[in-house]
């Protein structure tokens, strides 16, 4: 019998999601300028519009993944998805500065457990030599996403009010629930598009579909492994956020790109870091086999890229700094997108590989890390540039600094047990052969 391919329309719906996540964070960035004008708010209060999204994110993130490993990833995909499209929708009828902030706030409750139940199904759905892959694919379709955005938004706000670009964004994750719900199953034993054959690709796959029983959190609390993994993860958000909350900001008011004169230009750089980034975790993702083949196993190999890649991205950063000319140093920018999200595909499959059926709590812990770096890179950008008199070079030189921590966490992280509480076998059985 020959095998279905049902497992990969669980690829497509997650790339399509991660596209349409990414999108709706990347618009606020764009619209700054008309938003803060027409509500007149100053650079502190939009210093806390970006944070309180990025504290709702980094709070809710390890619940999201917590209620997908105990009530399956589908009930959470959907809840999670209609309701920060909603609240995108919303945005667009803000009147001031505590409605703009309570849109935000819901809308990074929305956001988070999206990629932790994401990650969940592919565990469920993909066969282990398939998921780093899957892991790379949906990151590069997320950053490519938030790297269209500023075009659409550019040339949307051309022609039609910010508020209105905010209300045909929210509509797309309203569709993607839509067809979600009717095709997807938690346990693709259930579901009438897999057959027999394409079950056999899929062994163990029971042991990895939720039971409902209790997270292991002490055992999960009590590895280092994953500590680091979700402390590398944090530090590496910090600058990676100041891609999509202050760039646009950063091109006009130092490298002279304004949305009125260099609409096109400015808009290519803003995503120039997403697009060279998504490159960078399709081949995190695609490549890691092949170098895990060359230099003695996983474990290995994503130590290198975890170290290589965070290392490169501070240099290329530092290298941005001292170039005048704007389209080089932000060649030299997008460069340190693309090593940063080296390391991408190989941190999330970490997550699936050590926590197995509760990847979706292992996961969340991590993203929860991202999401507080999102928060800590709008404060500490906001506030250095408040006290510095909008001295963009200090922020640009403490991401040098971040990255060199994130990759020394490497040399001490084991990204490939699994904790006890997921084995399928004896407790105390060795992991697969890496």
């Amino acid at each position: 019998m020959k095998p279905t391919q049902a497992r990969r329309w669980v690829v497509v719906f997650a790339i399509a999601l991660a596209m349409i996540c990414y999108t709706d964070r990347v618009i606020i960035a764009q619209a700054e300028t008309n938003i803060r004008k027409e509500l007149t708010l100053t650079q502190i209060q939009w210093t806390w519009v970006l944070t309180i999204f990025s504290l709702a994110y980094t709070f809710f993130e390890i619940p999201g993944g917590w209620m997908g490993d105990k009530w399956g990833a589908k009930r959470m995909l959907i809840r999670v998805t209609v309701l920060w499209s909603v609240f995108t929708a919303a945005t667009g009828a803000v009147w001031n500065f505590a409605s703009l902030m309570t849109c935000r706030l819901l809308f990074g409750i929305g956001e988070a457990g999206c990629f932790p139940n994401l990650t969940k199904t592919f565990t469920a759905w993909l066969p282990q030599d398939e998921r780093v892959r899957a892991q790379g694919l949906m990151w590069m379709a997320a950053r490519w996403g938030g790297a269209v955005t500023p075009f659409l938004v550019a040339w949307m706000l051309g022609f039609i009010p910010w508020r209105v670009v905010f209300v045909l964004f929210g509509l797309l994750g309203i569709i993607w629930a839509f067809f979600f719900v009717r095709w997807y199953r938690d346990d693709p034993h259930s579901h009438p598009a897999v057959n027999e054959a394409e079950l056999a690709l899929l062994p163990n796959i029971r042991d990895h579909v939720s039971h409902g029983e209790g997270v292991p959190w002490g055992e999960i609390l009590s590895r280092r492994s994953i500590w680091l993994l979700w402390l590398q993860y944090f530090l590496l958000s910090v600058p990676w956020w100041f891609y999509i909350q202050r760039l646009p900001t950063y091109l006009k008011e130092v490298r002279g790109f304004t949305l009125e004169k260099n609409t096109l230009e400015g808009a290519a750089l803003a995503g120039l870091p997403l697009f060279l980034g998504g490159i960078g975790c399709w081949a995190g993702g695609h490549f890691a086999p092949w170098l895990a083949a060359r230099v003695g196993g996983t474990r290995t190999a994503r130590r290198l890229v975890g170290i290589f890649g965070l290392l490169a991205a501070g240099g290329l950063i530092f290298l941005s700094i001292h170039l005048e000319n704007p389209y080089l140093a932000m060649v030299a920018m997008g460069f340190a997108g693309l090593a940063n999200d080296l390391t991408i595909a190989g941190s999330w499959a970490s997550c699936m590989d050590i926590g197995g059926r509760f990847a979706g709590s292992v996961s969340g812990g991590m993203n929860m890390g991202g999401a507080g770096g999102g928060a800590v890179a709008a404060l500490l950008v906001g506030y250095i540039l408040h006290w510095s008199g909008n001295n963009w070079n200090i922020a640009l030189y403490s991401f040098v600094g971040i990255y060199l921590v994130a990759a020394f966490c490497w040399l001490g992280i084991d990204p490939v047990t699994p904790i006890d509480g997921s084995r399928s076998g004896a407790r105390g059985q060795p992991s697969p052969a890496r």
